[in-house]
């Protein structure tokens, strides 16, 4: 039996192949969250490392020295870091839609440890954030992104990373998505909250011997949990519309870069 001989020049166009996408899959949602094992991650980096491999063109000169190596390399991780943080834009976003309207309902202290990020997060939008994960992988979301992945060697090959103002310029933009995400996602339960508060302070200055702390604790978390259930068409079409324009983000992503 016979074993395979690598070129140094195949080993080292694996190698930077490798960096990229390995940096996604650390950044991808669900499946490179920190309670999937290492093992997963790295063999799912791999295999997709080796499919891609062969449509990918090497570079005419590699970096002769180990200097212009390292950039090389810090550019391709780099690269697989922006990819990946569209993606998980989307999840901030929602996760801040969670802690607003879990704020409103009177949930700040209802806190739980999240084991992705080993933070303190509502509970609220830890919900949200599992309904995201779970729409993320029934539209084919990982799958939209691995395909951007590989596709992305034909319009960014190897040693073809730059930094441009119009990269700073799509970053600062989809950071400011966030907000604009999680705004949208929550409004219409903090609008009813907000509106509970004032008519719960009109009662309050009306009649003044009904007890509003006693009444007006039960009455939000009611109308939170009601707000949710209503809203949760609303919660999946925002999401599925998001995760079905994550390629062409990326796609943003890649040409300014």
């Amino acid at each position: 039996m016979k074993f395979p001989v690598f070129t140094p020049e195949q080993i080292e166009l694996f190698f930077l192949v490798f960096l990229r996408i390995s940096a996604v899959v650390a950044m991808l949602p669900i499946l490179g969250d920190r309670t999937t094992p290492a093992r997963i991650k790295g063999g799912l980096a791999v295999l997709i490392t080796v499919l891609v491999i062969p449509f990918v063109a090497r570079p005419a000169e590699m970096p002769a020295d180990l200097v212009s190596l390292l950039f090389t390399m810090a550019g391709e991780v780099f690269i697989g870091f922006i990819l990946g943080y569209a993606s998980s834009l989307i999840f901030a976003g929602i996760q801040m839609a969670g802690d607003l309207v879990g704020f409103q309902m009177g949930f700040s202290i209802v806190n739980i440890i999240d084991p992705v990020t080993s933070a303190q997060v509502s509970i609220i939008a830890e919900l949200q954030y599992l309904l995201a994960g779970l729409l993320f992988l029934a539209v084919d979301g990982h799958h939209i992104l691995i395909l951007a992945v590989s596709e992305s060697y034909a319009a960014l090959p190897l040693l073809g990373f730059h930094v441009t103002g119009e990269l700073v310029q799509s970053l600062v933009e989809l950071s400011r998505e966030l907000f604009v995400i999680a705004v949208k996602i929550s409004s219409p339960i903090v609008i009813a909250l907000v509106f509970a508060n004032i008519g719960l302070g009109l009662i309050a200055r009306t009649v003044p011997q009904i007890n509003i702390l006693v009444v007006g604790f039960p009455l939000q978390i009611a109308i939170g949990l009601i707000g949710l259930g209503l809203t949760v068409p609303l919660f999946l079409y925002l999401a599925g519309g998001l995760f079905s324009n994550l390629s062409g983000q990326i796609g943003l992503l890649i040409r300014a870069m």
